[in-house]
């Protein structure tokens, strides 16, 4: 590819005359050496902060995203303009697998699509790390923070990959970061001061309306408000998938082009509803977070939440998604104080309890100094849900407790694409007696064999890592039909400190994320009651000050606020008859005062979930109660 600076790629690639603020400033640093951080609004062009490098660097840049939407956006984008690009996620066939990874050994590619958890992925790893990678990308980079609102740990593991990969140097994207989360970022990667760009939260074209709505009149109000105003697509955010359902079907029985999204569907219905939405002149997706999320749709006119957003950080978020064209658009909340006990339960579900965590601990310390461990075995035997597993053993890492060692796969399944003798023959004597000496340890049934690499490795005295080489060259030259199975991760045991002490303080820590993650829905209370520019107190909340009233909100156009309370109240006489039959009863026998409230609330945990006790009449029996007021009511009983 001949050289070409910037501006030059931007018009003859990209078909742009001028770079929009804050982008030129990104690429110089990345094309510079330096890691970079842009926190850009939605739909204010981050992509082409790492695309346009990825042209004039040499080898590959590797996109992270944990969204598969906006990996096939930008590949399809990407490859309009002739650019060598691939995704690897769930959604491809095994030939197109097959076909990235053939591409990928060849040099043939010059960006790569990947999920978070793909990149210490074994398989994945064996195929890349002879790979020269110029520029990794992280997206949605506020996951890496415990502060951030969307907080993964496997994206604290991404640093670590950076430097086993030898990656020359690191872009982290994100739309929503406060102040604390940009620190974060920032010291994980090493990114200097002048390469931390934030063009600002700011929207003038977004009008922000806030309409607090009792939910038995919701609908109706929804109806009236979308046949009031100017048409054009249209996202109505909910809470609960079973929302989207329900009132998805009441907007299309009313004459609505309406449809439901939630993350319980299909891919391939999801898919069809995407494509008709990015299509549509009209739509109206009626949709859980799961939807928006990299959609690059720039003529959304009206957003509505009709439950309230889980976090300000959601909210901002959200709202981005309308107007990308400058013109003007609505933002409207709908949703009430009905709405924060749902939104609470989802938090003090993710609690476990210290009976859990203690069993947790006791079982990592009781592992030999090399170990391996199913998340989803884990989670059942601990009774600890699996996102929360994983933070709990990222915090251990972090504590230098254990470290994470390589993610593999217990066993393997294949399936011959070419006769077995074919595929020897293909080879010289010491790698057909290597392959032949593989094969013989599979199991072989119907269609698939099956093979557990360790036991392979062991039988075979070879390494683990030849074998998984050996499945992957097999497979991206079409003589195999590779899957995997039983997913573990890899860990080894660094010290054994007392167990009392490790339990108490992740308790301590997931106690204290329980109390942030309630203030944060706090915070969008505080929000809908604040008696000032809404606009301007969502700016302040990033770092950033308006300076004045934005003209742009329903404050600034009433002068008025209809203010919404709390969930938490006293119970009542039905709620207190309810409390007495559970404990008359002891259905789940006598556990303490969290497990009894998280069951009536009708909280379930993976034990929990596996039993017929979710059946019984009296499981989410208070599931509009506030969580806090039935924990108190049983504290003590």
């Amino acid at each position: 590819m001949p050289v070409m600076n910037p501006l030059e790629t931007l018009k003859n690639t990209f078909g742009f005359d001028a770079f929009r603020e804050g982008q030129e400033t990104i690429i110089t640093q990345i094309l510079n050496g330096n890691s970079a951080l842009a926190v850009f609004p939605t739909g204010s062009g981050k992509s082409l902060c790492y695309q346009l490098p990825a042209l004039l660097l040499p080898g590959l840049t590797i996109v992270i995203s944990p969204l598969i939407a906006l990996m096939k956006d930008q590949v399809d984008f990407l490859q309009k303009r002739s650019i060598p690009v691939a995704r690897l996620d769930s959604s491809l066939t095994a030939d197109e697998t097959r076909q990235v990874y053939a591409d990928l050994n060849r040099g043939h590619l010059k960006l790569l699509y990947v999920a978070p958890e793909r990149i210490s992925n074994e398989r994945f790893f064996a195929s890349i790390e002879d790979v020269p990678i110029s520029l990794m990308v992280i997206d949605e980079a506020h996951c890496i923070s415990e502060w951030g609102h969307n907080f993964r740990p496997e994206y604290l593991k991404l640093s670590i990959a950076a430097k086993k990969l030898k990656v020359g140097r690191v872009l982290a994207l994100t739309a929503t970061a406060t102040p604390s989360v940009v620190d974060d970022i920032r010291r994980e990667f090493a990114i200097p001061p002048e390469a931390y760009v934030n063009t600002g939260f700011h929207r003038p074209n977004l009008f922000l309306e806030f309409s607090p709505t009792a939910a038995l009149d919701r609908i109706e109000t929804l109806k009236q408000k979308l046949a009031a105003s100017p048409g054009g697509p249209t996202i109505v955010y909910v809470t609960l998938q079973k929302t989207a359902e329900s009132v998805a079907e009441s907007l299309a029985e009313a004459g609505h082009p309406a449809k439901a999204y939630h993350a319980g569907m299909k891919s391939e219905a999801r898919s069809r509803i995407q494509d008709w939405f990015m299509a549509s002149t009209n739509g109206i997706v009626v949709a859980t977070i799961a939807f928006g999320m990299g959609i690059d749709k720039s003529d959304i006119r009206r957003v509505y939440h009709y439950n309230l957003p889980k976090t300000l950080e959601n909210y901002s978020q959200e709202i981005g998604r309308a107007g990308r064209d400058g013109s003007p658009s609505h933002c409207e909340i709908l949703g009430s104080d009905e709405d924060l006990i749902v939104l609470e339960n989802f938090i003090y579900g993710d609690t476990p309890t210290e009976a859990s965590i203690n069993a947790f601990v006791k079982f990592i310390l009781s592992q030999e100094t090399e170990f391996d461990i199913s998340i989803y075995q884990l989670s059942h035997l601990t009774d600890i849900r699996p996102l929360v597993l994983s933070t709990l053993l990222t915090y251990l890492e972090l504590d230098g407790i254990i470290k994470f060692t390589a993610p593999f796969y217990s066993e393997y399944k294949f399936n011959y694409l070419a006769s077995r003798n074919d595929i020897l023959a293909r080879f010289d004597s010491s790698r057909q007696k290597f392959l032949n000496d593989l094969f013989d340890q599979a199991n072989k049934k119907k269609t698939w064999s099956y093979i557990n690499l360790d036991t392979a490795a062991t039988n075979l005295g070879e390494d683990r890592n030849r074998i998984v080489k050996a499945f992957n060259h097999l497979e991206e030259t079409g003589k195999l039909e590779v899957g995997v199975t039983g997913l573990r991760q890899g860990m080894r045991l660094l010290q054994r400190p007392d167990a009392d002490e490790v339990a108490q303080n992740l308790a301590d820590k997931v106690f204290r994320n329980e109390t942030r993650n309630i203030k944060r829905t706090q915070m969008v209370i505080d929000l809908l009651n604040a008696d000032s520019c809404k606009t301007r107190a969502v700016l302040e909340y990033f770092g950033e000050d308006l300076g004045q009233a934005c003209g742009h909100c329903s404050h600034c156009e009433t002068g008025k606020t209809d203010t919404i309370r709390n969930a938490e109240h006293d119970l009542d006489a039905n709620e207190q008859i309810q409390i007495k039959r559970f404990l008359d009863q002891r259905p789940i026998g006598f556990k303490t005062a969290r497990e009894n409230a998280r069951f009536l609330c009708g909280i379930a945990s993976p034990k929990l979930s596996r039993s017929r006790l979710t059946k019984n009449d009296l499981f989410g029996a208070l599931e509009q109660s506030p969580f806090n007021a039935v924990l108190k009511a049983l504290e003590g009983q």
